[in-house]
């Protein structure tokens, strides 16, 4: 199952990476995950990429340091980057208001009765998922393609247009800025945001903004109903599972990743498809934003600042760790008071995870399936890739 991979970078020689080897084929060999693609990187520098089982099984394609994955939520700090670029040119304000950009979405008007409360949430709110919609108590929109499609009268599935159209008839769960609860729904609105502002489609955007001053030019927003190159891995279901297509010209039922849900509409929140080694570019062109003409460091170090009080406080207190503007962060110490950064990623075929140390450790692992067993949770890949870290450097 497992494949000779690569060695990149000087340091490379002088590191022995077979701890990584180990705690890899300890989290996929019970899970029986098809493949997976490893990258490391210290103090800007990459040291190892490996490719690890099989993009496709049935066509025997093994994964390589160049296969691309869907990254789903490690899409987040890649969106974030792109809000932070605006505000550092001076076209957008961090605690902004939105309206005016979701009126313009539904089509300069906004419904009769909406949610008052909306004309509280600010930039800063969607960065930090303290905008005032909670999933948990009510649902994720972004997984109502269908329903929302008919809802708009419109042929499904709902593009994020017309998702934010349906949102705004809907209440919220909180008021904003009091509360923190993940939402893919932020994010959505951000995409269209960038599309207000810049004249281009959120990918075109990122794209040329972002990425390319980065050195990345394969990174690309992924296809539901097919995998969108020949270097894509393709996706799987542990029990090959199947879900209702949301696609009416592809109806019946389908393979969860193949139509199950619609990935375009999640661009700017979870559509993204990379290699391992570009999450690790993307990475280090962080650390040097001000250097490549992105956003200045202060500027980037806003994104990794805690939200206002109440959120993530106990007795008034911060907690150890905190959603900044696209990061999880936890706050460092005396010692050292570099955060450690990190994202993961979850959708039915797929499971990503992007940590940057602040030891100058980075890592992005990228798996082509999902667990489905709660006593083998995805998460378990998080502390086996801090102990071998730890066990190397």
């Amino acid at each position: 199952m497992f494949m000779a991979g690569i060695s990149v970078g000087q340091s490379a020689r002088k590191v022995d990476t077979s701890a990584f080897d180990l705690e890899m084929e300890r989290f996929m060999k019970p899970r029986k995950v098809p493949g997976a693609s490893l990258a490391i990187s210290r103090h800007g520098k990459l040291v190892f990429a490996k490719g690890y089982g099989m993009a496709d099984r049935d066509r025997k394609i093994p994964v390589t340091t160049e296969t691309r994955f869907r990254i789903a939520s490690i899409s987040k700090p890649i969106t974030g980057a792109g809000i932070m670029k605006l505000i550092s040119d001076g076209k957008l304000g961090w605690n902004q208001k939105i309206l005016p950009f979701v009126e313009v979405v539904n089509r300069g008007s906004l419904p009769d009765g909406m949610d008052p409360r909306w004309k509280d949430i600010t930039v800063a709110h969607l960065l930090q998922h303290t905008g005032g919609w909670n999933r948990d108590t009510a649902f994720d929109p972004m997984f109502r393609a269908t329903q929302i499609a008919e809802d708009q009268n419109e042929e499904g599935p709902a593009g994020p247009e017309a998702v934010i159209r349906y949102m705004l008839k809907q209440p919220l769960q909180f008021d904003p800025g009091k509360d923190y609860n993940y939402s893919n729904f932020g994010y959505c609105i951000l995409g269209r945001i960038i599309e207000q502002l810049t004249g281009k489609t959120y990918e075109s955007y990122m794209k040329s903004e972002i990425l390319k001053p980065m050195g990345i030019v394969d990174m690309r927003i992924g296809r539901s109903l097919t995998s969108y190159s020949e270097r894509e891995s393709h996706y799987y279901m542990p029990d090959d599972g199947t879900a209702k297509s949301v696609f009416p010209n592809h109806p019946g039922q389908v393979p969860w990743p193949y139509g199950g849900f619609h990935l375009e509409a999640m661009d700017a929140h979870g559509a993204w498809i990379a290699s391992a080694t570009d999450l690790i570019r993307f990475a280090a062109g962080m650390e040097r934003s001000e250097e490549l003409g992105l956003f200045s460091k202060k500027d980037e170090q806003r994104l990794y600042q805690p939200p206002e009080a109440p959120v993530s406080r106990t007795n008034g207190k911060l907690k150890d760790y905190y959603y900044g503007g696209g990061w999880l962060v936890r706050p460092g110490g005396k010692g050292n008071p570099k955060p450690n950064l990190w994202h993961g990623g979850s959708l039915p075929g797929t499971s990503t995870l992007l940590v940057r140390r602040r030891d100058g450790i980075t890592w992005a692992v990228l798996f082509n399936q999902r667990s489905r067993d709660k006593k083998l949770p995805d998460g378990a890949i998080d502390p086996a890739m801090h102990r071998a870290a730890n066990a190397i450097f």
